[in-house]
C-alpha cells in the first residue's frame, strides 16, 4: 500500500514539475504579467508540496527533524491552494475584484499555516511516529490532521463554485477549456478530501478499512494531474484543438473514400485534380471530396432507380435518416452497376429533381454523405 500511495505523490510531484517547466519556458514574454508571476508561485508550491509528501512516505527525519517532511507538505499545500484560489481571481475577476478577495485568500492562508505549525508543535508532532499522520486518536494530532483538511476543501468548494459562472463570462475559449477543467479538478481534490477524512476518522476509531485507504492517494494524483493541465491550458489548448479538429477532418476524409473512389472510377472527370495520397490542406481537400461525391452522384441520376430500397434490416429499430442512408447508398450502387451495363432504369431519378440535403450547410451535408459513405461500405462487405 505504501508504495502505490509514493507512487501516487511521485506522478503528482513530476506533473507538477513538467507545469513548472513548461510554464517557465514562457518566462521571457510573459514575467512582467502578474497573473504569470502569480501561476508561476502556484506551480512551484505544488511542486514543494508533492516533493514533500513523497519524501514523507520514506518515513526517515528532514534535516534531522521528525516529521518536518509532513509539516511542510501540509503547509506549503495550504499556501498552494490559496494561490490557486488567487490565480482563477486573477484569471476571471476584475483587477479590484481580484485585489480585494487575493487580501482576504493570503490572510486566510497565512492563519491556517500558523495554526497548522501551533497544532503540530502542541501535539509534539516531531517526536511522534510518521504512521500517526494516517490517523490518530489523539486529540491535538487528530485536530490537526482535520484543520488540514479543512483548509484543502474549502479552496475546492470555492473554486468549484466560481469556475462555472467564470466559463460562461469569458469570451477566450482557451480559458473556458481551463476554467472548466479546472471546476472537474475541483471535484476530484474534494473527492480526495472527503476519503482522506474516511482514513483519518476510521483509523482513530480503530477501524480498518484495508485496501480503500489508497482511494484518496489515487484522487489526490489524478487531481494534481489535471490541475497541472488546466494550469497550462492557456498553452497547449489551441494547439490540442487543432490537432482534435484535424484529426475528426482526417477521420471523415478517410470515411468518405469507398464511396468517393468508385464514383471517381465511374465519372473521372469529377476530380478537379489528380487524385493523390497527401492530406496536406486538409480541409481544402475534403471540401473538394464532398463536392466531387455530389458531382459523381448526379452523373448517376440516369441509372438511379427510384424503386431501389434495401439494405437495412426493416425489423431493426433504426432512425429514419439512417435507413435513408442505407436506401441511398443501395440506390448508388446499383446505379453504378447499371451505368456500366448501359441499362437505363425506367423509373429513373433522371426525370426528377435529385434529393439535395442543404448544401450552404457543410458539417451538415458532410454527416449525412459519410452516413451513406457508411452505409455504402456495409453494403460493400456484405456482397
Amino acid at each position: 500500500m505504501n508504495t502505490t500511495r509514493t507512487l501516487c505523490f511521485v506522478i503528482a510531484a513530476l506533473s507538477s514539475y513538467a507545469a513548472l517547466v513548461y510554464r517557465l519556458c514562457q518566462a521571457r514574454r510573459s514575467w512582467r504579467d502578474g497573473a504569470y508571476r502569480t501561476l508561476i508561485a502556484t506551480l512551484l508550491l505544488q511542486c514543494l508540496t508533492f516533493t514533500m509528501g513523497a519524501l514523507a512516505m520514506g518515513g526517515g527525519p528532514l534535516l534531522g527533524v521528525g516529521n518536518l517532511a509532513v509539516l511542510l507538505m501540509h503547509l506549503s499545500a495550504v499556501a498552494f491552494c490559496v494561490s490557486a484560489q488567487i490565480i482563477l481571481l486573477r484569471w476571471a475577476a476584475a483587477d479590484e475584484v481580484a485585489v480585494r478577495k487575493t487580501r482576504y485568500w493570503l490572510i486566510t492562508g497565512i492563519t491556517l499555516d500558523v495554526l497548522l505549525a501551533a497544532l503540530f508543535l502542541l501535539a509534539d508532532g516531531t517526536a511522534r511516529p510518521a504512521s500517526d499522520f494516517d490517523g490518530t486518536s489523539e486529540p491535538l494530532l487528530l485536530t490537526y490532521l482535520l484543520a488540514f483538511i479543512v483548509s484543502q476543501a474549502i479552496p475546492c468548494v470555492t473554486i468549484y463554485l466560481q469556475c462555472g459562472p467564470y466559463a460562461r463570462m469569458t469570451d477566450n475559449a482557451s480559458l473556458r477549456q481551463a476554467l472548466r477543467l479546472l471546476s472537474v479538478t475541483a471535484v476530484v481534490l474534494f473527492l480526495y478530501c472527503l476519503a482522506r477524512t474516511v482514513n483519518i476518522l476510521t483509523a482513530a476509531s480503530g477501524v480498518d478499512i484495508g485496501a480503500w485507504k489508497v482511494a484518496a492517494s489515487v484522487f489526490s494524483a489524478a487531481g494534481i494531474v489535471m490541475l497541472s493541465l488546466s494550469l497550462t491550458n492557456s498553452s497547449w489548448g489551441p494547439g490540442a484543438t487543432r490537432l482534435l479538429e484535424w484529426a475528426h477532418t482526417y477521420r471523415s476524409y478517410r470515411a468518405l473514400y469507398p464511396l468517393w473512389r468508385d464514383l471517381y472510377e465511374s465519372s473521372p472527370d469529377i476530380a478537379l485534380e489528380p487524385p493523390g495520397a497527401s492530406v496536406s490542406d486538409l480541409d481544402y481537400r475534403l471540401h473538394r471530396r464532398v463536392v466531387e461525391i455530389r458531382d459523381g452522384w448526379r452523373d448517376l441520376r440516369p441509372y438511379i432507380d427510384r424503386t431501389t430500397h434495401g439494405g437495412c434490416d426493416p425489423d431493426k429499430d433504426v432512425s429514419a435518416e439512417l435507413r435513408q442512408a442505407f436506401t441511398e447508398a443501395a440506390r448508388i450502387k446499383q446505379a453504378l452497376q447499371a451505368k456500366l451495363t448501359g441499362t437505363v432504369p425506367r423509373d429513373n431519378k433522371d426525370a426528377g429533381d435529385f434529393d439535395d440535403r442543404d448544401t450552404n450547410n457543410f458539417a451538415a451535408e458532410l454527416a449525412w454523405l459519410t452516413q451513406v459513405a457508411a452505409a455504402y461500405s456495409k453494403l460493400g462487405k456484405a456482397s
